[in-house]
This record gives structure tokens, sequence and C-alpha cells, in this order.
């Protein structure tokens, strides 16, 4: 028997609008899972990779070319001495929880984050600030105790986001933010689930859903894109495969840059590893473009100190120690350790580190030091490495712009101390010039490639697969962040 089924002119439009209608919801892929998800109280990058300008937004934000751009700020006045900033605050914006902000909320914000017992992971950012003022609802007046050349940068950075006190507390497991999307659910393991928050401030972002999937095996990255299961991973953990999505039409491939120096990091106060010439024989028993061929399928730019090539005040400084096995087991010989040393590395997931730790162990294990591959979890890294120094080396990448200034940090993980060093960097807080500053940031990263504080490896490149329908991805990462809020269909 058959069915004959008449269909109205109308039902016929509204078939054909849904058929016609763009998605609007996006699934995208991480490698690393975050411990938590507050941006203000923890140093992994996965955290503002998940909310950074989606969940949580501060009183400027970095746009995808690296611009300081405006964000819960509409505007601010800088003083001619460059000690006062005057913010004004935009009108309307509020909380997911339907809380409004106001300058009283940047005021507790910057005052936490400036706090003796602040957690925030980046307290270094707020050290010149002197006071913050609310001078009325939407105004909030900022003296600082010397001039910063880099204050409304470093008030875009995930870690300076504006909190609400009614939430601070909650934020690591129940984000309340003031941005686009607003949290919905967290599957630990598995997925981070946002959706659109009706009553934001801005623009309404295209998306209505984000999901965010934790996978960080590089085939099942891979296995995941293909099939459709996710349609994006912003930087995807298997290099190998660029070649396969390069020749799939339905993907867009973009191969951009990041802040992310990768190193080998190294107990500077650990021994043997506190004897420079131990520090200079591994950099000189390093060969990094075999490094990067392995374990990046040649995707990524050699760097012989802490700093990023694309910036105009880079230095060139990979021959300071060139690749050299013999001259590194002569070092070697000379601090005393012509029989070999035994040492630990510590790898966490990502496919750089776990690749590329196994070349390193190869490379170090023929001029004589023999190391003992560890493989962590990221929240095992966090706590051993990164908190409590329990490790001899380790490779990561570092992912936060300009962050030279981390190896004059007291009690940091790499526990290295240089007082010229330390001097040159509080010099440079203090300096505004931009031609004096890019001269600082050159002999810092001199004295850096001279101390092989560690061994400098790679700068991260961002290999970018995603559906070719989608539009609005960044193509580089001047920040840590996978920002969705301009991301739509366009079909």
């Amino acid at each position: 028997m058959i069915v004959r089924i008449a269909l109205t002119a109308g039902a016929l439009f509204a078939l054909a609008a849904t058929a016609n209608a763009q998605r609007t919801d996006l699934i995208f892929g991480m490698v690393l899972e975050p411990p938590h998800l507050d941006p203000t109280a923890g140093a992994a990058a996965a955290i503002d990779e998940v909310v950074y300008a989606n969940v949580f937004e501060g009183l400027t934000r970095i746009g995808s070319d690296g611009a300081v751009l405006p964000g819960l700020a509409e505007n601010w006045i800088v003083s001619d001495d460059g000690l006062n900033y005057t913010f004004e605050l935009r009108e309307g914006a509020t909380f997911h929880d339907g809380t409004t902000l106001d300058a009283g909320d940047v005021v507790f914000s910057l005052e936490r984050a400036m706090a003796e017992d602040s957690v925030n992971a980046q307290k270094a950012l707020f050290a010149a600030i002197d006071t913050v003022e609310q001078m009325d609802e939407l105004t909030v007046a900022i003296t600082l105790s010397q001039p910063t050349g880099d204050f409304l940068y470093n008030m875009g950075w995930g870690d300076a986001v504006i909190v609400a006190p009614e939430s601070a507390d909650t934020n690591q497991e129940s984000p309340v933010g003031t941005g686009p999307f607003r949290f919905v659910s967290w599957q630990k393991g598995s997925a981070v689930n946002l959706e659109r928050y009706a009553d934001y401030w801005g623009e309404a972002p295209a998306l209505e859903s984000v999901q965010i999937r934790f996978i960080p095996d590089p085939a099942a990255a891979t296995a995941a894109l293909l099939a459709g299961d996710v349609h994006a991973f912003p930087n995807l953990p298997a290099p190998e495969s660029i070649p396969i999505f390069e020749a799939d039409p339905r993907f867009t491939v973009a191969i951009g840059s990041t802040e992310g120096e990768t190193i080998l990091s190294t107990n500077n106060a650990q021994p043997p590893f506190d004897d420079i010439r131990v520090r200079q024989a591994i950099a000189h028993a390093i060969d990094r473009q075999a490094i990067i061929d392995g374990a990046m399928f040649g995707l990524g730019t050699p760097i012989g100190t802490h700093f990023a090539p694309h910036h105009p005040a880079y230095v060139e400084l990979i021959e300071t120690y060139p690749f050299d096995p013999d001259r590194a087991r002569a070092l070697l010989a000379e601090a005393g350790h012509g029989d070999g040393i035994s040492a630990t590395i510590h790898l966490p997931p990502p496919s750089y580190a776990r690749r590329g730790g196994e070349i390193i162990a190869s490379q170090l294990r023929d001029v004589g030091i023999d190391l003992e591959i560890i493989p962590v979890e990221w929240a095992q890294w966090l706590e051993q490495v990164f908190t409590n120094k329990e490790f001899d080396l380790t490779i990561v990448s570092h992912t936060e712009p300009n962050d030279i200034g981390i190896y004059a940090r007291e009690n940091y993980y790499f526990q290295y101390e240089n007082a010229d060093f330390d001097a040159l960097i509080a010099e440079l807080s203090t300096t505004a010039n931009e031609d004096a500053r890019y001269e600082l940031w050159r002999q810092a990263q001199q004295i850096l490639a001279e101390d092989a504080v560690n061994g400098f490896l790679f700068q991260l490149a961002k290999n970018g697969v995603w559906d070719a329908r989608l539009e609005g991805l960044w193509e580089n990462s001047p920040v840590q962040a996978n920002d969705v809020t301009g991301v739509r269909w366009t079909e």
C-alpha cells in the first residue's frame, strides 16, 4: 500500500528553512583537561583555553593578532606620567548568576590577586599596582607605584579576569563570569559544556552551545576529526596527520604561531644540574632539528633562548651551544662526570613532550647521561614538578606571552638565580620606551642562553584543523585561548 502525504505550502517552507538553517553548535577538542576552571587560581594553560573570553573577561582583552582591545572597560584614560589609569566600565554587563558588574567587582578582583595570600599564578602582573579605587558605580581608578609599559596588556591576561565576590570561591568547579557563554556542566575526564548567555552585554555569539572534549591521544584526536565527532581541533596533537587533512577538502588546516617556548626544563638547584658545565653539556648534546622532525614531523621553529622568534626583539642564539656531542662529553668529564650521569625526566601527556622526551633521552644517552623516563598526567606534573620541584628534567611548552620574566621569580620551579638577570627584569618593568624595552629583552635572552638555564628546543607551532565550513577560529595563539566568540558556520 502506498501512502500519499500532501504538504501545505507553509509546511514545505518550514522544511526548507530547517534544511538551510546554519548550525549553532560547536564541538572542539583539546589535549589537556584543566585541573579546574578558575583562571585566577592556576598556572595550567588549559584553564584559559576553556574559559578565556568565552566565560571570563578582563578590563582589556587580547585579540587574535595580539592587540590590546577593550573588554569590560569600554575606554580608559592614562595620565601623562603613566601612573594613573581611569577605567570606565560597560553599562549593563552582568555575571551569569544575574548579579550586575560594577566597579566594586574590579576592586575586589584586583585586590584579591594582589593579596599576600593570593593563589594567582601570575601575581607579578599586579606587583606595580599601588591602589585600586572605586570612583563611582562604573569608574575605577588604578594608581601604579611605577610606570609599567605592559599594564594594559597585563590586564588582558586570563589571570586578570574580573570575578564577583559572590562566586569567586566556587569558580574552580562552577565558573561564573561575564562572557558570552555560561558554564553548564563538566564531565570530568570527558568534556566541558557551555551555552550562549542570553543577557550578554555585547554582540551575541553565533553559537548557541559549545562542547570542549579532552582527547590527549593523537590517534584518537585524528579519528575524532575524520569521523565528525569533533568539528575542530585548534591545536591538533598529531602533526603526522596534517597531510591527511590538507588533502581532504572537508577540512581547513591552519599552521600558525604560538607563544609556546618548548623547553627541556631543568632543576637548576638539583645536583648535578647546579653545575653550569653539566647544563652546557646538555645544550651541546641536543639536536633540535632531529627533535622537531621526529616529534613534530617538521612543525616547529628552533630556539636558543626563551623568547618567541616572531617577536621583533628576538635574538638568534642557537649557535651559543651548537650540537656537538664530543664537546658535551668533554664538559661532563670536566665536571667530574666522565663515567656518566643518571637522572629522571618527567613527561606530561602532550605529544611534543612524550615523543620529544624519547628522542632527547636517546641524544643524552649518547653523551653519557642516562635518563629514566617517568610519564605523568597533567595534574601530577603540576603538583610534583611545578609546585613541589621534585624533578631533574622535564619537557613543557611555556605558552604565556612575553614570559621571560619568569626566570626572575623567586622560588620558580627552574630554581634559577642570577642577580644580573633579575636587575634587567626589574628595569624592564619600569621602562616604557619601546626601543629601550627591546634592548633589555635582548640582553635578558643572552644571559639565559649563556647560562644554559634550560634546554631551549623549539617554538611550538599551532596545528589548527577544523571543518571547512567554520570561520572565526584563531590561526595564531598570542595568548592561551580558544576564543570561540566569533566562530560561526558558513553553511
